[in-house]
């Protein structure tokens, strides 16, 4: 397809990126600490640490991996932790090393970590102590051989961060007691390597920087390999986006998505990285007031996030009294932005609430809408310097302008396949290079690209992606279960919610238990809202069951109110 979204970009917005500017990951990194010494890097908890000191802290959390652990280049380092100091310490340090991150999520079920940490092969994890319970469950049945284990409290200085240890630990009980005897305390991991020397590695473009677990289009979770190139390229399209918008100071970010979501680890982290920013961190983004507390602090100059959490803040009776003088980017993405939501946003703050979409896939941005634009346009915006977009049909065929088929992305920021899976990577890669999304849309004359359907089962809850085949095969192992439909049904704070529809064995089955079996086994956000029970589910001739058609009921139910 002719690349005819050029004319619609903003002045200053270059075609195309520069690949060569870093060498990695760790280079980018090395040049921002040396460039930005003084500047500050990153504040948690109302503690600030300069870039200088992200470089000593980094570059020691490397050695330890290095000198003291004896981690080849290459290996696998998991990090599961929420957003503390800790993270960028540890992410910093594993990238300069030459090691591969894999980013786990916190609120993981027992079943959901153990396969990641075997199917990725990860051979140490740095993780927080409110869920290392999680780990000594499966930790025997993994390949991790090193543990290192940190309290919220463990970088907020002696004094402070032994308070806060102590209330969440005594007096909030939110550290589960567990039994990880080999584990090594973060703080004790940095002074091991303060005192071990460090030794550069060479990591090129084509070495993977990340495991990024995803569902990809069904069924179990999946890394997918994210290079050095592939993020430089995400970060330096980015970057390219926002340059004629930024300011000639310190650029301020809050970040309130989780780090270990690719959105918040490649906007947030790796892009104002770039640039020299400070990076606010919200570790607990779900108590708003508290959020909003610290949002009154700091003249915040770019906030990022998903619909649910801006509908969120804006119902918060403190948040319009903030002082929004600074902003001048606010980027929607992880799930589709409500018009209700970007027009209140831009009433409230005076800056318009942009949309963005991408895939875990794509690094993952593959197209934003201009930040020059004056309200909300319905649209995920233009495809991004250095990246094309096609609109394909079901035989791979282009569709015209205004066509609906298949969203499918070619860029340097696509990934470099599917870890040890090549038949899936095989499902999702045309011939000539297009990722295929699963999503349809539709191009208009001036490039600016619509989602109008979703071709595949994903349901998206508050931004995070379910699988409803692995839901499936979870809930259909209870006793109690004949058959199990799962399907997306809108819902008002997370945009979609999880609905069972049931044929039970057991006729005493009740909707409270099925929920309580999924509670057991799965991270918050997959638990369903809803269970319907049916005596039959719709299949097709060859018996597969229609969720297309289970959801389209939703959809009808909540067109009519009901």
């Amino acid at each position: 397809m002719e690349r005819i979204w050029l004319k619609s970009y903003p002045e200053g917005v270059p075609a195309d990126i520069d690949l060569d500017e870093f060498r990695s990951l760790g280079d980018l990194f090395e040049q921002s600490a040396g460039r930005y010494a003084d500047r500050t890097a990153y504040i948690s908890m109302g503690r600030s640490i300069s870039y200088a000191e992200l470089d000593r802290l980094s570059r020691d959390f490397a050695a330890y991996c290095q000198g003291v652990l004896g981690l080849p280049r290459g290996a696998r380092i998991a990090l599961m932790m929420p957003n503390l100091l800790q993270y960028p310490i540890a992410l910093f340090g594993a990238l300069r090393a030459g090691y591969t991150v894999v980013n786990c999520n916190p609120l993981y079920t027992a079943r959901e970590l153990e396969h990641q940490l075997k199917d990725s092969g990860a051979e140490a994890i740095v993780i927080v102590e409110n869920f290392a319970r999680t780990l000594q469950e499966v930790l025997p049945r993994t390949p991790v051989k090193h543990v290192v284990t940190t309290g919220l409290g463990d970088m907020l200085g002696a004094v402070k961060g032994a308070l806060v240890n102590f209330v969440v630990k005594r007096v909030k009980k939110m550290v589960p007691d567990f039994r990880l005897p080999a584990a090594v305390p973060f703080g004790k991991a940095l002074a091991s390597g303060a005192g071990t020397p460090f030794e550069p590695v060479a990591v090129g473009h084509e070495d993977i920087a990340f495991l990024q677990y995803t569902g990809g289009t069904t069924g179990v979770a999946k890394g997918a390999m994210l290079t050095h190139r592939n993020i430089i390229a995400n970060l330096q399209q980015s970057h390219a986006w926002l340059r004629p918008f930024l300011g000639t100071g310190q650029e301020t970010i809050v970040t309130a998505l989780p780090l270990y979501h690719i959105f918040a680890l490649t906007a947030n982290c790796l892009t104002f990285l770039k640039i020299g920013a400070a990076n606010v961190l919200i570790a607990n983004p779900r108590d708003i007031p508290g959020f909003v507390k610290v949002l009154a602090t700091h003249r915040f100059t770019a906030l990022t996030g998903v619909n649910t959490l801006f509908n969120a803040l804006l119902n918060d009776p403190g948040f319009a009294q903030l002082d929004f003088t600074r902003l001048r980017m606010t980027l929607g993405g992880g799930m589709a932005v409500q018009r209700a939501v970007a027009e209140r946003w831009q009433q409230v703050t005076g800056t318009p609430l942009i949309e963005a979409y991408g895939l875990t896939e794509t690094s993952p941005a593959a197209t934003i809408n201009p930040l020059s634009l004056a309200g909300y346009n319905g649209s995920i915006g233009l495809p991004i310097p250095s990246t094309e977009v096609a609109i394909l049909d079901d035989e791979g065929a282009h569709l015209g302008l205004g066509q609906a088929g298949e969203l499918c992305v070619r860029g340097p920021q696509v990934m470099k396949g599917y870890w040890n899976r090549p038949d899936e990577t095989a499902k999702v890669m045309t011939a000539d290079g297009f990722l295929r999304t699963g999503d349809v849309a539709v191009m208009d004359e001036q490039g600016f690209v619509r989602i109008v359907d979703r071709k595949k089962d994903m349901i998206l809850v508050s931004g995070f992606n379910v699988y409803p085949n692995e839901l499936e095969g979870e809930v259909a192992t209870h006793p109690g279960v004949l058959e199990v439909a799962a399907v997306g049904v809108p819902d008002e704070k997370s945009g979609e919610a999880v609905k069972l529809f049931i044929v039970r064995r057991d006729p005493s089955l009740t909707a409270e238990a099925v929920v309580a079996f999924c509670k057991e086994r799965m991270t918050g956000y997959k638990v369903p809202r809803h269970v319907e029970f049916r005596d039959e589910l719709p299949k097709t001739n060859v018996g597969k069951i229609l969720r297309r058609d289970l959801r389209d009921e939703g959809l009808n139910k909540a067109a009519e109110g009901g």
